[in-house]
């Protein structure tokens, strides 16, 4: 049986699911993987440029990245996916011979559980909270499934204004703009991605009030630890249709598992792997 060596860096990642989905679809593929938790909770991000060199010393066939590391790996690495470049941010490291090579199945994985948890939603104009690593390939995803405004707040709004800049470099229409106000840029949207940590079991909150929660809205919410965010249960209460964070994690394990592995997984089996772990239907 062929094994392979995987990994995920981050901060705070010991309820992930990608080890036990990984490795479960291995099993059907008659492949041995083992996938290690390489948490940067007590490190401190400092300590990537040594995980990275790490990586290539132990023959690690390749590693997932998530926050804090999207945008700070980069410089670690030999080349990028034009995915990658376009979007700005990695979260899936591949080994190519000598090289590492970053990669983004973070919009590919968000717009595959867009169409199974939202089919048909408006997409005419959305907001896009949050401007880091997750929500520069959620941008990307939403401007590719025909946004026709995506309008960016994030806490620093020089990071949104350099997303949307370069989302308009490299996507026709200059349909991206920065907004600095989030009650503003709600005002007549279709629907708001949420990209930010809060709402994670160590960033524990909601990031915007729910009193900008209305019936007609979609919400989705990229977090998935808890599956249930406090931002999700609001948007019930206030009658939205919502995505959770379960749906874009599952679709970018099944585009990661093709990367390492050159295999197809079976993208039933791991949304139904995932729910069961997770406790929710």
């Amino acid at each position: 049986m062929k094994k392979i060596l995987l990994g995920l860096v981050g901060a705070g990642i010991q309820r992930s699911m990608s080890p036990a989905l990984h490795e479960e679809e291995g099993r059907h593929h008659g492949l041995r993987i083992h996938y290690q938790l390489i948490d940067l909770e007590g490190a401190g991000v400092e300590a990537l440029p040594v995980l990275v060199r790490a990586a290539r010393l132990m023959g690690f066939a390749g590693f997932n990245v998530t926050f804090p590391c999207k945008q700070l790996v980069i410089p670690l690495l030999d080349a990028l996916s034009e995915e990658a470049k376009a979007i700005g941010a990695v979260n899936t490291v591949v080994r190519e011979g000598d090289r590492l090579v970053g990669h983004n199945t973070d919009g590919s994985g968000w717009s595959w559980g867009f169409r199974r948890a939202l089919p048909g939603a408006d997409v005419s104009r959305v907001v896009l909270l949050g401007a880091g690593g997750a929500g520069s390939a959620c941008a990307d995803a939403l401007l590719r499934l025909g946004a026709k405004r995506l309008v960016i707040v994030d806490r620093e709004p020089a990071r949104a204004a350099a997303l949307a800049e370069r989302l308009n470099a490299h996507l026709p229409g200059a349909r991206a703009v920065a907004g600095e106000n989030l009650e503003k840029a709600l005002h007549g949207a279709s629907g708001l991605v949420h990209a930010t940590p809060t709402g994670m079991e160590n960033h524990p909150g909601m990031a915007l009030p729910e009193a900008l929660l209305r019936a007609g809205i979609w919400i989705s919410d990229i977090v998935y630890v808890p599956l249930d965010t406090p931002l999700l249960a609001a948007a019930r209460r206030a009658g939205c249709a919502v995505m959770d964070g379960g749906h874009m994690n599952v679709g970018q394990a099944v585009r990661g598992f093709r990367l390492f592995t050159g295999l197809e997984a079976d993208a039933e089996r791991m949304e139904a792997h995932f729910r069961s772990l997770i406790g929710k239907p």
